[in-house]
């Protein structure tokens, strides 16, 4: 691996020194020798000087397939800074639902422009997806697939395929229409190729056809091809007319967005954060949890003042404050990632969300009566007192085992209620455990108080 690193870094080097001695021929030669991606990360590596060569010295469908390696959180400056022009005809070379991913991301008055200037028919291509609602399966579905009508030869269409294939995303699988363009079927390639040239399409095609709808989210798109494996479905509308297809490779990228998106709103983050995200606006995507928190907090700090009495007799208590409400957002924690977790793959039917919570309150139990045992033990230990000791382990098993079941429910009220689980972020938890669990203490040690003192 070391040895492959070393080489490719040498290798970045010499194409480095050809670009600046301005050897077209060299560069070309040992550029367009790379992958795609290795092309890419050469290329997000170099100076915007630098990058200025590389476009002259590539055509627009050299340079797409470089573009397609690249994420669209870091694509879009690349566009904006090439040659209008060249930029339109990179588009116009690219995966048409990649060109509509980026295209998305733009102003729209960049976008107009581009397509004035693109030819014709790319743009309309273009046009097509770009008018559909953001995260469905018409967003991301291309337009670059083979279909067939059901009457044609296996003949006909190995013509067809090879005249449509070098522009098709995939050639794995054809989908058989009938006269009206309506979805009608679907055929594997090795289908084709064994069956006979005089055999009509209908008769060796499979009529059961796993489509999706083309307004249908992205999340349950990929939920589908997971479950099932598929390497590309097709996309359809209300009166099944064949639209396009999604692939694979479109939908780990989708795969990709959720779990980035799910993950940001674990963290209590506003979707949209990228690396190029200027601090004021991180600052204000962030602030309105922030604020939330901020009051939620206060909330806690003005029940720790109703329990002033109990301070003033017990100072002591003070102490175990921050232990019992971290454990309590800990493990209230733990049980949401693993609730949204199960909940966004569609691990958990309604059956299956009764055994989580279960499963959680018989966690919650085990972990808090252990770490109840092990802080007793301890604080008779270290402060000689036994119902001290007790009061605070008995808080820790009674907040760990109500925290853990929050942190399970609260996601999976929200999945009822047709919220995005992921919204019960993990700051969120963590407040809303800091009340119960100073609830819990302090409504044990009011309650005891005679054997505290």
């Amino acid at each position: 691996m070391e040895n492959q690193e070393e080489m490719k870094v040498e290798l970045f080097e010499k194409i480095t020194q050809y670009l600046e001695n301005q050897d077209i021929e060299r560069f070309r030669d040992y550029f367009l020798d790379m992958h795609p991606y290795d092309q890419a990360l050469f290329f997000m590596e170099v100076e915007a000087n630098v990058r200025m060569l590389i476009y002259s010295y590539l055509s627009p469908e050299e340079a797409a397939a470089m573009m397609e390696h690249i994420e669209l959180d870091d694509i879009q400056p690349f566009f904006t800074e090439m040659d209008p022009t060249f930029a339109s005809m990179v588009f116009a070379e690219m995966a048409t639902d990649d060109a509509v991913d980026i295209l998305n991301e733009m102003d729209k008055d960049k976008v107009v422009s581009f397509l004035t200037i693109m030819d014709d028919e790319d743009a309309e291509d273009i046009k097509d997806l770009l008018h559909y609602e953001e995260k469905t399966a018409g967003s991301i579905m291309t337009t670059e697939f083979i279909s067939v009508f059901k009457t044609q030869t296996v003949k006909e269409t190995m013509v067809q395929l090879k005249q449509e294939g070098p522009d098709a995303e995939t050639i794995y699988y054809l989908y058989v229409v009938d006269e009206d363009k309506r979805l009608a079927g679907v055929l594997s390639l090795r289908d084709l190729i064994i069956s006979e040239d005089d055999a009509k399409i209908e008769s060796i095609m499979n009529e059961k056809v796993f489509h999706v709808s083309v307004a249908e989210d992205q999340e349950e798109v990929a939920k589908n091809m997971r479950d099932y494996d598929f390497l590309a479905v097709p996309v359809v509308d209300f009166q099944q007319h064949l639209l396009g297809i999604i692939t694979v490779d479109d939908i780990l990228d989708v795969m990709e967005e959720e779990a980035s998106e799910d993950f940001s709103k674990l963290a209590g983050i506003t979707d949209g954060e990228r690396r190029d995200t200027s601090p004021l606006i991180a600052a204000k995507k962030r602030l309105p949890w922030l604020i939330i928190l901020l009051f939620l907090g206060l909330l806690t700090a003005s029940l720790i003042g109703q329990f002033e009495d109990t301070l003033n007799k017990v100072t002591v208590l003070s102490i175990f404050i921050p232990l019992i409400a971290g454990m309590a957002g800990n493990t209230g924690t733990q049980a949401l990632a693993v609730a949204v977790r199960g909940l966004a793959t569609g691990e958990y039917g309604d059956t299956g969300k009764l055994k989580l919570i279960l499963r959680e309150a018989g966690t919650g139990l085990i972990t808090g009566t252990v770490c109840g045992i092990i802080i007793s033990v301890v604080i008779f230990l270290w402060q000689d007192n036994l119902y001290l000791g007790l009061l605070v382990g008995l808080s820790i098993m009674a907040t760990l085992v109500i925290a853990t079941l929050a942190g399970s429910l609260i996601p999976i009220l929200m999945h009822r209620l047709k919220i995005d689980p992921a919204v019960a972020s993990g700051p969120f938890i963590t407040t809303i455990n800091d009340i119960i669990s100073v609830l819990i203490y302090f409504g044990l040690a009011t309650t005891f108080m005679s054997l505290l003192i």
